[in-house]
């Protein structure tokens, strides 16, 4: 039973990974082990799940947290990044997807800020890459499709600051490169993964976890 931070993170090093949310979408998730005293938007970072996302990011550097399964949020530990990077990137560099069609122009534009940058918030890149408001939904699909595909993930928070150097507003989601997240080793480990070895470990590790996963969908959290 999951009862604070600290039982997560301990869950979550131990399964490898997990969607962010309750809903386990046929494979599994650590939220069916929340107890009682664990609820969602309370603000205390102890018991509550929506804390624990930046908490992560911020006090540790064996996890990654985006949206990397189905379209939305989920943790990675470091340990079985490599395994994802592998089944997600098939040994191909941003620019060989890029030239063979499988990434948008929009994610293109967010990608090269990026990797010029050693990270940015949702409303620097907004601004930086001078996306228009009516670009907002692209902006926002190109952004989830980063990271999907393992080249953006998240990296903290941070609030706007005036020009006196005060801090306002609300918190915002901070971005940077996978490749600057975790650093070379671990793609140098996903390099020597072929996608089926990746494959064929993941979705052993799920059964593991959720002997009843629903076998139609383990290729689609596993490739995206």
């Amino acid at each position: 039973m999951i009862k604070n931070y600290d039982d997560f993170v301990a869950a979550l090093l131990e399964a490898g990974f997990t969607p962010g949310g309750p809903n386990g979408e046929g494979i599994f998730t650590l939220c069916s082990a929340f107890g009682v005293g664990v609820r969602w938007h309370t603000e205390d970072p102890e018991t509550d799940p929506w804390e624990w996302r930046m908490r992560v990011l911020e006090e540790r550097d064996d996890i990654a947290y985006a949206k990397v399964f189905f379209n939305k949020s989920g943790f990675i530990t470091r340990e079985w990044y490599p395994y994802f990077l592998a089944a997600r990137r098939r040994g191909k560099s941003f620019e060989e997807d890029y030239a063979d069609g499988e990434i948008s122009h929009f994610a293109k534009r967010i990608y090269t800020l990026l990797g010029d940058n050693e990270s940015l918030s949702f409303p620097e890149l907004k601004l930086l890459g001078d996306f228009a408001k009516e670009d907002a939904a692209r902006f926002e699909k190109a952004l989830v499709e980063l990271q999907m595909k393992m080249y953006a993930t998240m990296s903290g928070r941070q609030r706007k600051r005036s020009r006196y150097g005060e801090e306002y507003g609300w918190n915002a989601t901070v971005f940077c490169t996978c490749d600057r997240f975790f650093g070379k080793d671990v793609f140098e480990q996903a390099a020597g993964i072929t996608p089926k070895e990746a494959q064929n470990a993941i979705t052993a590790k799920i059964f593991q976890l959720n002997p009843q996963a629903d076998t139609k969908k383990i290729c689609r959290f596993i490739y995206g």
